[in-house]
C-alpha cells in the first residue's frame, strides 16, 4: 500500500502481514440502474458480512453516487505512492477507443490531468496494475464504449474491434514501451501482478478466448506472455453461437500468491488454481453458481470436454439465482470468496434478461486454503432485487481498508 495512504487503511507492511488482519465486516458495492428501465441514480451499497451481526448478508446503507466530471468510460482506480488516485479509461467522452489514464488529487478528488504524456494513450483501455520496483505498469483492453454499449455482436470480433493485447508502460517516464499481442487472448480484462512487490510476473484473464495468460519479465528487460490455462468452449444448441465460451470476466490472486481465482460468467463456474508454479497452474477447486448451461434452461449442451452433464440451477435460501458468477473478492486471509452476478447492463440484458427483471445477487464461498476446494455458504445471500427503488445490478466488491484486487505494495 502507498505509504501516504496508511492513515486511510490498515497499512500492512507486506501482503503476508495483511493476511493476519481482522476479518472483514462490511463490503462496498456500486449498484447500477443505468439501462435497466428504472429512472434512479446509481448508488453505493454497504453490505454487512459479519456473521455475528443481526443484519448479516443485508444491505445496511445505500449512498447515492453523483458524477463529478464528464470524463466518461472510466474503470479501474488505484492509489499511488504520491497520494494521487489514478483511473483507467476505455475511451473518450464520445465513446471512441482510447486507453488513457486520469489523475485525481487524493484529498479533494479534483482532476489533475492525464497520467500518460500528451498523445501517449494506448489504442484501447480497461484495467491496469503497476509494480514500482520494476518500473512497470501493464494495462489491458476491452473495446471502444461505442462497440460494447449495446451488447455483444460477433461481427465486431471479426472486424477487429475487440482487444487482444497487453500494453507495457515505463512507470517513471509514463510512456508506452512495449505491446504484447497474445495468442488466444481476445478481450483481456482483469490484470494482476503477484502481490509480492519484488515479483516481475502476473496473470491476465482473457474473456472471449477464455484463457489465463502468464506475463513475465525477461532477462533483457523486455516482457513476454504465454497461455497457461484454457477453458474449452462447449458445443451448444439454443444459444446465439454454436460454441459457448466460458467468458472469464474477473480474476484475482490470494495475498500469499498461492491461489488464482476466476469466474466463467457464461459457463457459470468459479475456479481456484494453485499457482505455486506460475507456468503450470493446477486446478484445485471449482463450483457452479448458475450460468447459461444449467438444466432446464434454453441451452442444450451437445459436446462438453469437461462435464458429463449440465449443472443444476442454483437455489440459495429459496431463490433461484439469475445470471452467472462475475465479480469476485477474496477475504484477506483467503478463506472467503464473495461473488456478484452482473457484468454490464447491456450485456446482462442480452445474456441474462432475468437480471434486469430480478436484480443481481451477492454470494459467499468458503475456501479450503490447505488442500484447495470451494463450498457455497448456504446461509449467505444478498438479493439486490429487493432494493427500495427496484432491482439493482451490484458489481465490484471492495473492503474499507483495502483488498486483494486494489492494494499494491511498493
Amino acid at each position: 500500500m502507498a505509504t501516504k495512504c496508511q492513515k486511510c487503511g490498515p497499512g500492512y507492511p507486506t501482503p503476508l502481514e495483511a493476511m493476519k488482519g481482522p476479518r472483514e465486516e462490511i463490503v462496498y458495492l456500486p449498484c447500477i440502474y443505468r439501462n435497466t428501465g428504472i429512472e434512479a441514480p446509481d448508488y453505493l451499497a454497504t453490505v454487512d458480512v459479519d456473521p455475528k451481526s443481526p443484519q448479516y448478508s443485508q444491505v445496511i446503507e445505500p449512498s447515492e453516487i453523483h458524477a463529478k466530471c464528464n470524463l466518461g468510460n472510466l474503470h479501474t482506480s488505484h492509489c499511488l505512492a504520491s497520494g494521487e488516485v489514478m483511473i483507467s479509461s476505455l475511451g473518450d467522452p464520445q465513446g471512441n477507443a482510447k486507453g488513457g489514464f486520469v489523475l485525481l488529487d487524493g484529498e479533494t478528488f479534483e482532476v489533475k490531468g492525464t497520467w500518460e504524456r500528451p498523445g501517449g494513450a494506448a489504442p484501447m483501455g480497461y484495467d491496469f496494475w503497476y509494480q514500482p520496483r520494476h518500473n512497470v505498469m501493464i494495462s489491458t483492453e476491452w473495446a471502444a464504449p461505442n462497440v460494447l454499449k449495446d451488447g455483444f455482436n460477433p461481427a465486431d470480433v471479426e472486424a477487429g474491434l475487440y482487444g487482444s493485447r497487453l500494453h507495457v508502460w515505463d512507470w517513471q517516464r509514463r510512456e508506452l514501451i512495449q505491446t504484447l499481442q497474445m495468442k488466444d487472448g481476445l478481450i483481456p480484462l482483469e490484470v494482476r501482478f503477484l502481490h509480492d512487490p519484488a515479483a516481475a510476473q502476473g496473470f491476465v484473464g482473457c474473456a472471449l478466448s477464455s484463457t489465463i495468460q502468464h506475463f513475465y519479465k525477461n532477462e533483457g528487460g523486455t516482457w513476454s506472455v504465454e497461455k497457461v490455462v484454457q477453458v474449452p468452449p462447449k458445443k451448444v444448441k439454443g444459444w446465439m453461437l454454436p460454441e459457448m465460451p466460458g467468458l472469464i470476466t474477473d480474476i484475482l490472486l490470494s495475498l500469499d500468491d498461492r491461489f488464482l481465482y476466476f469466474s466463467n460468467w457464461l459457463h457459470g463456474d468459479v475456479r481456484q488454481y494453485d499457482i505455486s508454479n506460475p507456468n503450470k497452474p493446477c486446478l484445485a477447486g471449482q463450483i457452479f453458481l448458475g450460468g447459461s448451461i444449467v438444466k432446464g434452461g434454453p441451452v442444450q449442451v451437445l459436446e462438453d470436454q469437461e462435464l458429463k452433464c449440465q449443472p443444476e440451477p442454483l437455489v440459495v435460501k429459496g431463490k433461484r439465482v439469475p445470471g452467472g458468477p462475475q465479480m469476485i473478492q477474496l477475504s484477506l486471509d483467503g478463506k472467503r470468496l464473495y461473488v456478484t452476478t452482473s457484468l454490464y447492463s447491456a450485456w446482462d440484458k442480452q445474456f441474462y434478461p432475468d437480471l434486469i427483471r430480478e436484480g443481481s445477487v451477492m454470494l459467499q464461498i468458503d475456501v479450503d486454503t490447505v488442500n484447495g476446494g470451494l463450498k457455497l455458504n448456504p446461509n449467505f445471500l444478498v438479493d439486490f432485487g429487493k432494493e427500495p427503488l427496484g432491482p439493482a445490478l451490484a458489481h465490484e466488491l471492495r473492503y474499507p481498508g483495502g483488498d486483494c484486487s486494489s492494494d499494491i505494495w511498493i
